[in-house]
This record gives C-alpha cells, sequence and structure tokens, in this order.
C-alpha cells in the first residue's frame, strides 16, 4: 500500500516538472497558502537567526514580504494551538485542551466556522495537506469543517506504536485521504515529500479558481524523520536536515506558484504552533534567547516565527515589531477577501494594516495553557504572568541527541511577574515594582477574560465558554 502511494505521488510529481500553462483568469479574490510547521523555534528560520543549516526559500519569503517578531500562539500545545488558528477564538473558550489522541471521543464542534468554511461560502476551494489534530473520528475530520479534500495524519506524528516512552500504547498510525484510510505508516521518512506533492497537486488542480490551501506540516515534531535528498545535508544533524526539507517544500510551492502565474495573486503565511520540545534536547529547535518551550506561556513556547508574502500587496522586505497573534489571521482574510465572519464570537481582530507594515491600537492578548489556566497577559512590550506550575528542563539534564527525551522538573511561581518584552526578551528581570499602573492596567484586562472564558487558577467560571464536540452529539 505504502508503495503504491509513493509511486502514485512520484509520478503526479514528474507531470508538474513539465511546461505548464499560464493561468489566464483574472480573479479579485486572493488564493491563499497557510503554512504551519509543528514545534517550530522561533530562531528556526535564517531570518530570525538560525545557525547549523540553511533555510533560502524561507528567508526569500521574508525578503518579499514581512516578517514579525512578536507573533505569537494563545495555547503552546497542539490541538488548543490549531483550534485557535482555524476559528480565530482562543481554544479555551470553544473547550479544547492539550493534545487529542486516539481515545479522544470529542473535537472541534462542528458548529464552530473555520477559516475554510468561511472561505468556502465565498466561493473558494479549499484542501488540507498535514496534521489535523481537532479529532480523529469521521464527524470531526476536516472534510467536514469545510476542506473539499484531505490527506494527512489525524493526531501528531509520535502517537504511533514506536512511541519512545509509550510503546505500544499508542495504535497504528493511520494515513487519511478523504475520511478514508489509505494506509499505516512504518515509517515516515517520506511524509514530508508526500505533504509536498499533495499540496502541489492541489494548486495545480485549483489554479483556475481562487483557492484556500491549508498545510499543515507534521515535522518537525518528534520523531524526526527526513528523505534521503536530505539527509546528512546540516552540520547541526537530523533536525537540520528536517528543516531544510521543510524550506525545501516552501520553495517547490513557490515554484509552482511562478509557473502556473499565480504568484501575483496568492497571499502566503508562513508560522508554526508552538515552541521547541526542549526534552528532546538535539532534536528540537532553537529558542533565539527566549525563555522555555512548548508547553509553557514563557516566551519560548507561545513565540514563533510568522511571515506574510503577497507581491504587490505586502511591502517587501518590513519587519513589524508589534504583537500580534494567530487568532487575527480569521478575520483578516475574511477583510480581505470580503468573507461574513462567523456569526459566533471570535477573539482575533482584523491586523491587515500590520502586515502592511504600519501601527494599529494596541490590544491584549492572552496566554492560556492546561485546563484553561490563563498564565499571562501581553499588551504590546508589557507581559504579566500570573502565578502557576510550569515545567523546565533541570540544570543537570544530560541533553540527548537521539530522539529520546529527558525528563521535565516542575517549578511553582509565587508571585505575579511583569516583563518589559523590548529590553528583556529573556523574561529575566520583574519590573512590576517600578510600573505599579501597568500591572493594574493588565490585570484589567485579565479579570475580563476570566470573566468571559474563566480560569483555573483562580477558579473563575467564564459566561462565554461554548461546547466542545462529542461524538454522542451526532
Amino acid at each position: 500500500m505504502m508503495i503504491t502511494i509513493l509511486i502514485t505521488l512520484l509520478s503526479f510529481f514528474s507531470l508538474l516538472n513539465k511546461e505548464t500553462p499560464t493561468n489566464t483568469l483574472e480573479s479579485e479574490k486572493p488564493n491563499i497558502i497557510l503554512i504551519f510547521a509543528d514545534d517550530m523555534a522561533y530562531g528556526d528560520l535564517g531570518t530570525y537567526g538560525a545557525t547549523g543549516w540553511q533555510t533560502p526559500h524561507l528567508d526569500q519569503l521574508a525578503a518579499e514580504g514581512i516578517r514579525f517578531t512578536q507573533f505569537y500562539v494563545p495555547h503552546a500545545v497542539c490541538t488548543a494551538s490549531r483550534a485557535a488558528l482555524l476559528t480565530g477564538a482562543y481554544a479555551n473558550r470553544l473547550g479544547l485542551y492539550g493534545a487529542l489522541d486516539h481515545t479522544a471521543d470529542h473535537g472541534l464542534n462542528p458548529e464552530e466556522i473555520t477559516i475554510a468554511e468561511m472561505l468556502k461560502e465565498n466561493g473558494y476551494q479549499t484542501g488540507m495537506v498535514g496534521k489535523w489534530h481537532l479529532g480523529h473520528h469521521p464527524e470531526f475530520l476536516p472534510t467536514r469543517q469545510g476542506f473539499d479534500s484531505y490527506f494527512g495524519l489525524p493526531y501528531s506524528n509520535d502517537m504511533w506504536p514506536k512511541h519512545p516512552e509509550s510503546k505500544n500504547y499508542y495504535p497504528p498510525l493511520p494515513l487519511i485521504e478523504g475520511e478514508k484510510t489509505i494506509a499505516y505508516l512504518e515509517d515516515q521518512q517520506e511524509l514530508t515529500s508526500w505533504y509536498t506533492y499533495k499540496s502541489l497537486e492541489f494548486i495545480e488542480k485549483n489554479q483556475k479558481n481562487p483557492f484556500f490551501l491549508y498545510l499543515a506540516h507534521s515535522m518537525p515534531h518528534v520523531p524526526l524523520f527526513v528523505s534521503d535528498k536530505f539527509k546528512g545535508k546540516s552540520e547541526q544533524g537530523l533536525y537540520g536536515d528536517m528543516m531544510m526539507e521543510i524550506d525545501w517544500s516552501v520553495g517547490e510551492i513557490q515554484k509552482k506558484l511562478k509557473e502556473l502565474g499565480l504568484s501575483e495573486n496568492t497571499l502566503i503565511i508562513f508560522t508554526s504552533d508552538n515552541g521547541p520540545w526542549l526534552s528532546y534536547g538535539g532534536h528540537a529547535g532553537l529558542q533565539a534567547g527566549l525563555k522555555e518551550g512548548k508547553g509553557t506561556s514563557w516566551e519560548g513556547g507561545i513565540r514563533v516565527p510568522a511571515i506574510f508574502t503577497w507581491p504587490g500587496k505586502i511591502p517587501a522586505g518590513q519587519v513589524q515589531n508589534q504583537a500580534a497573534m494567530t487568532i487575527d489571521i480569521l478575520p483578516t482574510l475574511a477583510k480581505l477577501t470580503n468573507s461574513n465572519l462567523p456569526k459566533l464570537k471570535i477573539d482575533g481582530s482584523d491586523i491587515w494594516p500590520l502586515i502592511q507594515g504600519e501601527k494599529q491600537e494596541l490590544k491584549p492578548y492572552y496566554a492560556y495553557y492546561n485546563q484553561n489556566e490563563l498564565q499571562a497577559v501581553i499588551y504590546g512590550k508589557w507581559k504579566l504572568v500570573f502565578p502557576h506550575v510550569y515545567r523546565t528542563i533541570p540544570a543537570d539534564a544530560e541533553i540527548r541527541n537521539d530522539g529520546i527525551p529527558v525528563k521535565y522538573s516542575y517549578i511553582r511561581l509565587e508571585n505575579s511577574q511583569l516583563f518589559d518584552l523590548s529590553q528583556d526578551m529573556e523574561e529575566s528581570l520583574d519590573v512590576s515594582a517600578q510600573n505599579p499602573e501597568i500591572v493594574a492596567m493588565l490585570n484589567r484586562f485579565a479579570a475580563e477574560a476570566r470573566a468571559d472564558m474563566g480560569d483555573a487558577l483562580t477558579k473563575t467560571e467564564g459566561s462565554g465558554n461554548r461546547k466542545v464536540g462529542r461524538q454522542s452529539q451526532h
């Protein structure tokens, strides 16, 4: 079965390399390609300071558009982060937390409106390739949430029998096309290539229509796998090789858009679902001076690279230092495409002026983790972190480079701390005593969020939470 899939994809790829006619259909609606990496750290791209590997295509993407230096995810974990991206709402508002596995009987409620559903209503062809992680049962799959096509994994690529700490807990890892499992993966060496070829196929097929492609790479989430064409290519090792393959994938998409004459009418967005999984040592990304990583609300967990490129519409070579978040992508796309916003409340806002390099009025952003814990509030350069327990790598831990994680230790933050991120990205100096008025303002923002969405840390019930999708309700 796997060999058949590979042959089919390779045959298709050979066809893609042949000359194709350019697109002559004029459309006012831009094509949109949203590329979402998994566990990619803030410092993993060349334009963000990466060392040990090269990312020339992503660096080119940034040079042709704008890159954000203070771009966030609201949740430093897979499922919650993806729910927020696709709905424009904090995932705790939707009842989604953590990372769903094969035992979950719930997922994203079908009543929630995703970017795909919003755009599909406006005449877009919609396709998803890659990691879904918003419910693996048929009623929760991408094809039930606005996507015309789907190819990928229903959850994380480590949720399989070869997990280093939970061997045989997980069943075989299913590869799904549409709503049908077409294979169970024994290895993942060609996964990034398959995702790339399927993305190119979608672009080719829909070149005459406005389209939305959501490419959610499974890498560089562990376990790391790389194809032979990139094995041993980086100075760093397997992680660097994988980063170079993801960069290649972006380059192939750029090349295909150019071949089809679609570059000028296509918005490309590239970002990540959270920061690096630091317990995996050399199999994790580069913090670039940020504190902690995935699974925390410190900057290393929630600050991610973000690039927006659209030739002629987004000024080239821009750097945006004002804060924004993945929840802002849906309302921004709604504005750009003249699409209807979801009727249910969302939390993001249109950031098109920021994407064009301008400034906007500041707004508070919130960082949640665990079961609805409000752990931090961000307002421009200010960040107030509330008392909570977080995980960290012990100082005496032996960092490994073999795909086996070290054990975390846990620290209780006893008092709230305020940081000026413009001066202290490392979150090392608490300046709350010098800025009581800022602390008071951020506490007011937090109180409003708690009243709306609740907060497990303060045992607050929210009035604006909605029901998660359950199998039993269908």
